[in-house]
């Protein structure tokens, strides 16, 4: 076997492949790439046993070839090269030379070896959508999953198809995000749950043309220009969050999201080691924002302009919660949605973008008046 390829097209679809490898495993063939030329095409596979990516390009090679080799060690050396024309070739002794103009490289390759493969799914339900609107719906949506293995359906961000449009969510229990897109319709309702490191792969992926999603009962498969993705789904039953977001939160604050921003970020620096906490003190036309490392005595205010329908009112929130909320919002101003200061809290862009609709919700936390 032997072929010639440029070190950055190959360094790119290398790339493509690797973060699925993982660093340690029980398994060390998992450690592998599988590579696969046929037809003058080189595949390029790996798997964790949870997730598998396949990513491809067209050579000109004199003969087929299958076979494993150390994935990290490949794809470091030949990001090593810079910019040059590599000449790949398998010998008897079943070593992979790379040769460039300066220099020999040879790494051992396996073959007839079982490498696992992930089943791919049916490609009854479909989902397309450009790479740019699915890398949107995942930034807004993902910092939310749950980091708690105990709750395992909420370690991962659900997709929703329904009569409405597509649907993700993600929540930890202190902040729920919903992201509807509208430009799918699909009934009866459907529901897959996307593990957060598989959608964390999935965003590096997604550049540029058209994505398509396949979901079965229990895996998803992703297509993207020359890359092919499979992905199992977690299999536990999404919590109801329909019912955590309330109907009866009348009164509005309308402010300014980037003045905010920046004073729960200073707030930050006031509210103590083990005690993150920042105080809203609403009147008709302020808000009030402070917090005090009791301990130490320090304590910091501050009197941002606002609207507010309701009257005055102490509302507090954990102040890392609240900033990352904020700073996943889009626009110059934000709505926040009371009812009272102990229930859920909507968060809302002035102002929705056409096609979809972001809706936030976060819970306070009980007032500390130490």
């Amino acid at each position: 076997m032997k072929f010639n390829i440029n070190s950055r097209i190959l360094e790119r679809l290398l790339a493509k492949v690797l973060p699925v490898v993982p660093n340690k495993t029980p398994q060390p063939i998992l450690e592998y790439f599988y590579l696969v030329i046929k037809e003058n095409k080189l595949l390029v596979y790996a798997t964790d046993n949870e997730i598998a990516i396949k990513a491809t390009s067209y050579i000109n090679a004199e003969e087929e070839f299958e076979g494993v080799v150390p994935a990290k060690l490949l794809y470091d050396i030949v990001k090593s090269l810079g910019d040059e024309d590599v000449r790949f070739e398998a010998t008897q002794d079943f070593k992979l030379k790379l040769k460039t103009d300066s220099g020999q490289y040879f790494l051992t390759y396996l073959t007839n070896v079982e490498y696992p493969v992930l089943t791919a799914p049916s490609k009854e339900t479909k989902m397309t959508f450009s790479a740019n609107e699915l890398k949107r719906a995942f930034d807004l949506t993902t910092y939310a999953v749950s980091k708690e293995p105990a709750r395992p359906a909420m370690t991962g961000e659900l997709i929703e198809l329904s009569e409405d449009g597509v649907k993700f969510v993600a929540t930890d229990g202190h902040r729920l995000i919903r992201y509807l897109y509208k430009a799918h319709e699909t009934e009866p309702v459907q529901q897959y749950i996307i593990p957060e490191k598989a959608v964390h792969i999935m965003s590096k992926l997604l550049e540029d043309g058209e994505v398509s999603l396949y979901p079965d009962e229990t895996v998803l498969g992703v297509e993207i220009e020359n890359v092919e993705m499979i992905t199992k789904l977690i299999g536990h039953k999404y919590p109801d969050y329909n019912s955590v977001i309330p109907l009866d939160n009348e009164k509005m604050m309308k402010i300014n999201k980037h003045k905010l921003l920046t004073s729960i970020r200073r707030m930050l620096y006031f509210g103590g080691v083990n005690f993150h906490q920042v105080k809203f003190t609403i009147y008709e036309d302020t808000l009030e924002v402070s917090a005090d490392d009791a301990e130490k005595g320090h304590r910091g205010i501050d009197r941002i302009p606002c609207e507010f329908s309701g009257e005055t009112m102490e509302i507090a929130f954990n102040t890392s919660y609240l900033a990352d909320v904020l700073t996943h919002l889009e626009g110059d101003d934000i709505i926040f949605k009371i009812n009272l200061p102990t229930k859920a809290i909507i968060i809302l862009p002035s102002q929705q973008q056409a096609k979809e609709e972001l809706l936030t919700l976060i819970m306070p936390v009980r007032l500390n008046n130490g």
